[in-house]
């Protein structure tokens, strides 16, 4: 029996134990950094295996270790733990037992996979030429927990050489997964542009400045920092997503506020992008006489794929559910990812697993209160991992 037929038999023997597991954390999701009975639940487990864990890492993180009996290097799995502030409406057996959260992206799922990967590679620590870190992360959404778990040396002790992460996808049918090279996932930053201007009555405009006009301008001329700016080979989005100001109908307010985002598929785009914008927005403001302060915080950096790392997960998925269930693009995604501050340190891969069925109308998109997965997933998500890191840890050169 090859190893890819071991892990898929495994596999057989453990699902119903990980679809406990996923119902479990689905039935009390967490919010970033308060993930105390989900990482409870996780140190227990790896525990019950005889693998080797420590928690309280960036407050609720757990980091599991599998020592193979053979020296080598150390390959880094990793899973995100948090939940959503959103209100279920799915019926079902595991529905969120907690008021206005849910697991509505999907990391019920990935700390599933990635447990039973774990139990797959204690079992077979006597034949891997390394160690495989075990990293279940809290505060994926928005608040870029990878960047805290790094900061405790989550990469060290033993030093990591690899990297790799999945995300439930409901574009991808179950059974099927997408393997991306290059960028996967874009930047992510954010910006508040308040404009000052001078308020009065809506019917004696000349006595104000209008910082309603104004930031009006602004958000129309913004659109050609992408337009005109940016290289159109190298995407980047920017959106206005909030435009706040006012309180009745005939008065001109003192200030407007504006809110948005910015995406770009590389991360010296990235850094161009918040001067261009102050360029723009004093310009308009100093034409209207107005004056401006812009907030822009960086965010997650993009999400690049390294090509060798990711040419042994496309293997290695291969191995576990066939070449023809494997889709490998080099297309980016315009979402964001902390897995990102992993991978800009060590070599890293990331892929989408499909977990839609249309049959059983699990359809709904990432982050809907309707989003659900075909569990099965589970066994290709872990199935996976489990073989990538073997395969990893067997290519020694690379």
């Amino acid at each position: 029996m090859d190893t890819s037929q071991e892990i898929n038999r495994k596999l057989l023997d453990i699902y119903p134990d990980l679809v406990e597991i996923r119902r479990k954390i689905h039935r009390y999701p967490e919010i970033a950094f308060n993930e105390k009975k989900t990482s409870g639940l996780v140190l227990d487990y790896l525990e019950s295996l005889g693998i080797e864990a420590m928690s309280g890492i960036a407050k609720t993180g757990v980091v599991g270790l599998v020592k193979g009996s053979n020296q080598g290097r150390t390959v880094a799995l990793r899973a995100d733990m948090d939940a959503l502030p959103v209100t279920e409406e799915n019926e079902c057996g595991y529905k969120s037992c907690i008021a206005g959260m849910m697991h509505a992206c999907g990391h019920d799922i990935h700390i599933a996979c990635l447990l039973g990967a774990a139990n797959i590679l204690g079992k077979m620590k006597d034949r891997l030429r390394g160690n495989v870190k075990l990293i279940f992360q809290p505060g994926e959404e928005g608040v870029g927990g990878a960047s805290f778990m790094i900061k405790e040396g989550v990469l060290e002790n033993p030093r990591v050489d690899a990297c790799a992460a999945l995300h439930v996808w409901p574009d991808i049918d179950v059974g099927k997964v997408g393997i991306h090279y290059g960028t996967i996932f874009a930047s992510m930053d954010c910006f508040e542009i308040v404009v000052k201007g001078k308020g009065g009555h809506g019917a004696i405009p000349h006595d104000t400045v209008d910082p309603i006009v104004t930031g009006a301008q602004m958000v129309s001329a913004l659109q050609t920092l992408v337009s005109r700016r940016m290289d159109a080979l190298s995407p980047v989005i920017l959106s206005v997503c909030t435009f706040h100001a006012g309180t009745a109908e005939n008065i001109i307010p003192d200030a407007a506020i504006i809110k948005g985002t910015v995406r770009a598929v590389d991360n010296e785009t990235k850094k161009k992008i918040p001067e261009i914008m102050e360029s723009i927005i004093s310009g308009i403001a100093a034409s209207a006489g107005a004056k401006y302060e812009l907030i822009y915080k960086k965010g997650y950096p993009a999400t690049i794929n390294n090509e060798k790392v990711t040419d042994i997960m496309a293997e290695s998925a291969s191995k576990i559910i066939g070449t023809g269930n494997v889709n490998k693009t080099g297309r980016p995604l315009m979402v964001s990812e902390d897995f990102s501050y992993y991978a800009d340190i060590v070599p890293g891969t990331y892929f989408r697993l499909g977990c839609a069925n249309k049959e059983k109308d699990i359809i709904y998109p990432l982050h809907n209160s309707r989003f659900d997965v075909d569990e099965s997933c589970i066994k290709t998500g872990a199935g996976i991992l489990a073989q990538f890191a073997v395969d990893y840890l067997e290519k020694q050169e690379i």
